[in-house]
């Protein structure tokens, strides 16, 4: 099975093209692939961003990966 790594930095708000992009996608390739997808929060503290707001968009990120259709059971990160 082919193998697939993406991740998003929770930096700011997700858009359409977040999701028409990278999200939907990952949708799609979850049965094709071992699909390692992550959140990049620790890579976005490289920018100015209040700690509360990481968290809240880190676990936002996390709800629309879900209700997106991702499934945690084929995924080795959301799984662990």
């Amino acid at each position: 099975m082919k193998r697939m790594l993406s991740g998003i930095k929770p930096t700011g708000r997700l858009t359409l093209g977040n999701y028409i992009g990278a999200i939907r996608e990952f949708v799609k390739y979850q049965d094709e692939y071992e699909m390692f997808i992550f959140i990049a929060n620790q890579h976005a503290l490289t920018i100015p961003i209040k700690a509360a707001e990481l968290r809240r968009n880190t676990k936002d990120l996390i709800a629309i990966y879900l209700a997106a259709g991702l499934d945690p059971k084929r995924l080795p990160s959301f799984a662990e």
